[in-house]
C-alpha cells in the first residue's frame, strides 16, 4: 500500500492510504500561519589563510552583524528580505483582508527539514505553509496529478517542488502554473529570466540567495570572476544569467576538469552546484575569496552545514521564495482586477458584388478564442474552449468583477417584419463592429442561437449578413456548444418521468409504490432531499419513513395527474408538422396508459425560456424545479420538483447555463446564449449573457443585445419581462427598418420569401415609403417612447433604395420623435457602414434615460393583458373566452396573478390578423386561452391560434445544403 502524506504549517499530519497510482486529493484544509521567526542570518566563517588541517572544509565569511535567536542563524540579508516581503504582505492585506499566501510545497519522501525553516520564515511575514508528501518511489504520472491539482486550487500561489533532480522532467516542470512557478524553474519562467522579463516571472530564490551573499562580500562585484563548479539545469543557468547581468565573469567548470585548480585560485569566489560530498584543498583559495555550496539536497546533513554555511542559506533561499509567493498572490489579485482592453481588429477586405454569406465568413479567419478571450480581460480558468473558435464563459466572472460598473445597455428592436425579415442580426453585429473596430470603445454583441428548425427549413443561416457577421457561421448556425440538445434532452427527460409515474400510479398499491420510491438499502430506509422537500410541501413534517401513517403515504406518493390537462409536450430540434399532435402508450406493455400529447420545437421549451431569464445556477435550479407539467384530479399543479426530477434536470443544464463566446468579421466579442421563441415566450438572448458582457465592457462601453420581431412583441417583452427580471435598465433603443418593409406597411402588396419583389418594391415610389413612416414606424417609435428609453432609428439600405427613399425615412422618423436616423451599410461594408449608426447610438447614450414598466405587476392579469393590448398594440379592448376567464381564476387562486405578461400573438402585424399591416385600429383583441410558464415566471394570453412546432415548406432550406467530402467545408447554409 502506497502512502501520501499532506502536512500544515500548523504541524498535523494526515496519512492517506491509497491504491496504487492514486493521488492526494488535495490540501488538507486552510492552514494557519505558524509562531514567529528569526530575520537575521550569519554564515560560519573561515578564510583560506586560517583554516587548519591537511585537507579542511570551506566555507566563506559573509556575515556581518549577526546574532542567534530562536534556533536558527540570521544576519542582515535575511532580516532585510523578510522586512520587505512583510511590508509587502501588510500592503497586501490592507487592500484584500480575507487573502493569506499559500506556499505548498510538494515532495517526495517524509522529511520536514525544509517544512520548519518555510514554518518559521512565513510565520514572520505572516502567510500559510502546507506540505505535501508524496512517496518515494512516486512516478511521473502521480507528480503531474498533485500538480495540477495545486494549480486548480485558488487558495494556493506559490508551489515548491522539493523533488530528486530526475523527477523534475520537462512533464513536470511544465505541469506547474508559471504564475505559481515561485522557484521560477520551468522553461517559461526560465526564458522569461534569461530575455530580462521578469514583469511575470520569477527569480529562483536560490540564485537570488546566492547573489545577496555574493553583494554582501566585502569588495564590490563589478568585474569579479566567480567560478561555477558542477551542475547542470535550471539552477544553474539562472544564477549564470544574473551574475552576468550583474557584471561579474560567470566561468563554468566541471569537478572532473584538470583546469579546476587554475580556475579555483584565479576566482574571486566559487559557487558550488551540485557538489555533495565533493572538497577541494583551502590552499586552492585565494585570500578573501568566498565559497559557497548550493546543493539542494532532500535530508537533513550536518556535514553540509560545516562545509558551505547550507543552513544559513536555506533560510535566505526560503526567505526569498515566501517573497515571490506575496509577489505571486499580489499578481493574482490584480488579475482578478478588470483588464482594460487590448483588443487586435481584424481587417475586412469588402468586394464588391458582395459574395454570399458563407464566402465572406471563409474568406476570414478567426483569431482563437483564448486570444480573443485574453484581450478583453478574461482569466484562462473563466474559459472552456469548444475548439479554436468558440468557448464557454464560466459565470466565476460575475463574482470576480461584481464592483465593476456596468457598461452602456443598447436593445435593438424593429418595425413590424415583412416575410424578408429586416436584419435586426445584421444591425447588431455592424453596430459593434464600428463601435469597437473604428470608434476604439469596447462592444459587445449578445445574440440569440440560431434553432435548427428554420436553419434548415424556411430562414437558413442567422449569424447575420454580408461583413456584418458572427464567425465561423457554420458553427454559430448549427450545433454551437450544444445548448439545444442539453434543453432537448432535459425536457423529454420530464415528459418520460409524467409518463413513467402516471403507469406506476396506475398499478401499484400506496404500499408498493412506497417501497419502490424509498427503497431499503442494506436494511435502512431513508427519504432523498428531493423526497424531503416534496414532504415539507405537503405539509407533512417527517424525516423517518417508518414514521408516515398510511394517509401521509398515499399524499405522498400520488401525484394523481390528470391525463387531459398535462400541459408538458416532448420537444426535437427539427420542424416536424407530423409531431404536433400524436397518441403515445399504444403498446400493450404502457397497460392502456394511452393519451394524445404532442411535441414542440425545442426552442419552444420552457427550458428554453428558463435558460434566458436565469441569473445563476442556484436560480436556474430554483425555476426548474417550480415548473408546472400538468395538474392533478383534484386541482392542483404538479410541479417538475414534485416528479423527482428537478435535480436531474440542472444537471443535464449546467454547461448550457454558461454563455458562448465567439466574435465578428472584425474580431469583436459576442456571446451567444439562448433562443427562446418571441412568439411564445420572451424572444431575447439571456440576461447572464448580457450580465457578463455589461461588466466585460467597462463603464464606458457598450452591449448591444438584440429583441425578437418588431417593438410590439420583442421589445416590449425585454422591457416588461426581462429587465423586470434582471434589474437590468436600457439606455437605447435601436429601431431597426427597411424602406421595403415601409413600403408593405405604407399599402404595398404583399411579399413571399423566394418569390420574385412586386415592382413597387424595386422602383422609387415615394408615397409607399411614407405611409409606412406614418403609420407603423412612427407607432413602434411611440411604444419605446412608452417606457421612457430614447431611439435610434436605424436604416438597413438595400441596393434598391434610392437617395430620396432613405433621406425621406430619415426625416419622418425624426419628426415623429427618433432622436436620430441614420442609413447603416454594414451588409456591404461591415463596420465602417454603420459608423454613423454607432456616433448617434453615442450619443443618445449620453442623455439620462427615465425608464419605466408599462404596467404594475400587481395589477390584476386582466388589467395587465389590456394595458398592452391598448397601449402597444392600438386595441380598443380585450374580449376573454370562457376558457380564459376561468384560466385566469385558477391561476389567481394558486396565487400566480403578480406575475409578467408574455403575449403569444402573430408577429406579423400590430393586432391579431397579420394580413392587417401599417397600424390597425377599431379592433378587439381576443384571448382564447391563458396559459403559465411558472418556472420561466410569466403567463402567456393565446391571442389566435400560435404554432408551437414549424413545418417545413415545398422546398426547404435542406436542398441546397451539403458538405465537401473532401475539404468538410459546408455549403449552402446561405
Amino acid at each position: 500500500m502506497k502512502l501520501s502524506i499532506i502536512r500544515s504549517a500548523c504541524g498535523s499530519l494526515r496519512i492517506h492510504p491509497a491504491r496504487p497510482g492514486s493521488r492526494v486529493s488535495g490540501l488538507s484544509r486552510r492552514c494557519q500561519p505558524v509562531g514567529p521567526a528569526n530575520d537575521r542570518l550569519i554564515l560560519r566563517a573561515a578564510s583560506a589563510a586560517s583554516s587548519g588541517g591537511t585537507n579542511p572544509k570551506v566555507s566563506v565569511n559573509l556575515g556581518k552583524q549577526s546574532r542567534k535567536d530562536d534556533g536558527f542563524e540570521c544576519d542582515s540579508s535575511l532580516s532585510e528580505v523578510v522586512q520587505s516581503t512583510k511590508e509587502a504582505m501588510l500592503a497586501l492585506q490592507r487592500r484584500h483582508s480575507t487573502v493569506k499566501p499559500l506556499l505548498a510545497i510538494l515532495q517526495a519522501g517524509e522529511d520536514d527539514s525544509l517544512l520548519e525553516i518555510s514554518k518559521k520564515i512565513a510565520g514572520r511575514i505572516g502567510l500559510n505553509v502546507t506540505q505535501i508528501c508524496l512517496t518515494k518511489e512516486c512516478t511521473e504520472d502521480e507528480i503531474v496529478e498533485e500538480v495540477l491539482k495545486l494549480n486548480d486550487d485558488p487558495r494556493v500561489h506559490g508551489v515548491h517542488l522539493r523533488l530528486p533532480p530526475a523527477s523534475l522532467t520537462s512533464r513536470v516542470l511544465n505541469a506547474l502554473k508559471p504564475e505559481k512557478d515561485v522557484d521560477g524553474i520551468s522553461d517559461l519562467n526560465m526564458g522569461r529570466l534569461v530575455r530580462g522579463d521578469l514583469s511575470k516571472g520569477f527569480v529562483p530564490p536560490r540564485a537570488s540567495a546566492v547573489m545577496d551573499l555574493l553583494e554582501k562580500h566585502d569588495t564590490p562585484l563589478e568585474g569579479k570572476t566567480v567560478l561555477l563548479i558542477g551542475g547542470e539545469g535550471p539552477f544553474g543557468v539562472a544564477l549564470q544569467c544574473l551574475m552576468e547581468r550583474s557584471g561579474l565573469v560567470a566561468l563554468k567548470n566541471q569537478w572532473s576538469s584538470k583546469s579546476l585548480q587554475s580556475q579555483v585560485m584565479q576566482a574571486d569566489a566559487v559557487v558550488l552546484l551540485g557538489a555533495k560530498n565533493m572538497d577541494f584543498p583551502h590552499t586552492w583559495v585565494r585570500p578573501g575569496a568566498a565559497v559557497i555550496c548550493c546543493e539542494p539536497t532532500l535530508e537533513t546533513d550536518d556535514h553540509a552545514i560545516e562545509i558551505s554555511s547550507k543552513s544559513g542559506l536555506e533560510y535566505l533561499t526560503a526567505a526569498y521564495r515566501t517573497q515571490n509567493v506575496v509577489r505571486s498572490c499580489s499578481r493574482w489579485l490584480q488579475a482578478q482586477q478588470y483588464q482594460p482592453w487590448h483588443l487586435q481588429c481584424l481587417k475586412l477586405q469588402p468586394l464588391t458584388p458582395v459574395p454570399s454569406d458563407i464566402e465572406i465568413s471563409r474568406a476570414q479567419t478567426p483569431k482563437p478564442v483564448d486570444q480573443l478571450a485574453e484581450e478583453i480581460g478574461l482569466l484562462p480558468e473563466e474559459l472552456e474552449a469548444y475548439g479554436r473558435s468558440k468557448a464557454k464563459v464560466r459565470l466565476s466572472l460575475l463574482d470576480r468583477l461584481h464592483k465593476q460598473p456596468d457598461g452602456k445597455y443598447v436593445l435593438v428592436a424593429g418595425i413590424t417584419p415583412t416575410p424578408l425579415g429586416e436584419g435586426k442580426s445584421t444591425v447588431t453585429i455592424g453596430l459593434v463592429q464600428a463601435l469597437s473596430a473604428h470608434l476604439k470603445l469596447n462592444s459587445f454583441a449578445c445574440l440569440r442561437q440560431p434553432s435548427q428548425g428554420p436553419t434548415f427549413g424556411v430562414k437558413g443561416g442567422a449569424a447575420g449578413g454580408g461583413y456584418a457577421q458572427v464567425i465561423p457561421m457554420e458553427e454559430f448556425n448549427l450545433h454551437l456548444t450544444g445548448d439545444i440538445h442539453a434543453i432537448t434532452a432535459a425536457n423529454n427527460l420530464v415528459a418520460a418521468a409524467i409518463d413513467a409515474r402516471m403507469l406506476h400510479e396506475a398499478t401499484q398499491s400506496d404500499k408498493a409504490l412506497f417501497n419502490r420510491l424509498v427503497p431499503s438499502v442494506n436494511g435502512v430506509r431513508r427519504f432523498s432531499p428531493i423526497q424531503i422537500s416534496r414532504l415539507h410541501r405537503l405539509g407533512i413534517n417527517k424525516i423517518d419513513p417508518a414514521s408516515l401513517t398510511p394517509q401521509d403515504v398515499s399524499t405522498f406518493v400520488r401525484l394523481d395527474l390528470d391525463p387531459s390537462k398535462i400541459t408538458w409536450q416532448r420537444v426535437v430540434d427539427t420542424n416536424d408538422r407530423f409531431l404536433r399532435k400524436i397518441t403515445v402508450g399504444q403498446a400493450s406493455t404502457e397497460k392502456g396508459q394511452m393519451r394524445e400529447t404532442g411535441f414542440d420545437i425545442a426552442v419552444a421549451s420552457e427550458i428554453m425560456a428558463i435558460l434566458a431569464l436565469a441569473d445563476s445556477l442556484e436560480d436556474m435550479r430554483t425555476r426548474l424545479a417550480r415548473m408546472v407539467v400538468g395538474t392533478s384530479r383534484s386541482g392542483q399543479p404538479v410541479t417538475a420538483e414534485d416528479l423527482g426530477v428537478s435535480g436531474a434536470l440542472v444537471v443535464l443544464m449546467k454547461d448550457a447555463i454558461k454563455p458562448t463566446l465567439m466574435q465578428t468579421l472584425e474580431g469583436t466579442p459576442v456571446f451567444v446564449h439562448a433562443g427562446p421563441f418571441a412568439n411564445i415566450a420572451h424572444g431575447n438572448s439571456s440576461v447572464l449573457a448580457d450580465k457578463l458582457a455589461l461588466k466585460l465592457v467597462g463603464r464606458d462601453g457598450f452591449v448591444v443585445t438584440e429583441a425578437g420581431f418588431g417593438a410590439d412583441i420583442g421589445m416590449e417583452k425585454f422591457f416588461n419581462i426581462k429587465c423586470r427580471t434582471s434589474g437590468l435598465r436600457p439606455d437605447v433603443v435601436v429601431l431597426v427598418a427597411t424602406v421595403r418593409a415601409l413600403k408593405m406597411h405604407g399599402g404595398g402588396s404583399n411579399v413571399s420569401a423566394g418569390a420574385p419583389l412586386p415592382r413597387e418594391y424595386i422602383d422609387e415610389n415615394l408615397s409607399l415609403v411614407a405611409g409606412g413612416c406614418q403609420s407603423n414606424l412612427r407607432k413602434q417609435i411611440q411604444i419605446a417612447h412608452l417606457f421612457g428609453v430614447p431611439v435610434v432609428v436605424a436604416l438597413n439600405v438595400f441596393k434598391t433604395d434610392t437617395q430620396a427613399e432613405i433621406e425621406l425615412v430619415c426625416q419622418m422618423a425624426k419628426e415623429s420623435g427618433a432622436s436620430d436616423a441614420v442609413p447603416c451599410h454594414h451588409w456591404a461594408q461591415g463596420g465602417r457602414g454603420s459608423l454613423d449608426l454607432a456616433r448617434a447610438v453615442n450619443e443618445a447614450a449620453s442623455r439620462p434615460s427615465n425608464f419605466q414598466f408599462l404596467y404594475n405587476i400587481e395589477m390584476p392579469i386582466v388589467e395587465k393583458i389590456r394595458t398592452i393590448a391598448t397601449k402597444v398594440y392600438g386595441a380598443d379592448d380585450i374580449e376573454l373566452s370562457p376558457e380564459a376567464v376561468a384560466k385566469i381564476d385558477y391561476y389567481n387562486q394558486q396565487g400566480y396573478g403578480s406575475l409578467p405578461i408574455c403575449m403569444a400573438k402573430t408577429h406579423l402585424s400590430l393586432s391579431h390578423m397579420p394580413d392587417k399591416k401599417g397600424v390597425p385600429t377599431g379592433f378587439v383583441l381576443p384571448i382564447r386561452d391563458v396559459r403559465a410558464s411558472i418556472g420561466a415566471g410569466f403567463i402567456y394570453p393565446l391571442v389566435g391560434t400560435m404554432s408551437t412546432m414549424p413545418g417545413l415548406p415545398t422546398r426547404p432550406c435542406f436542398y441546397d445544403i451539403d458538405l465537401d467530402p473532401v475539404t468538410e467545408e459546408i455549403t449552402g447554409l446561405f
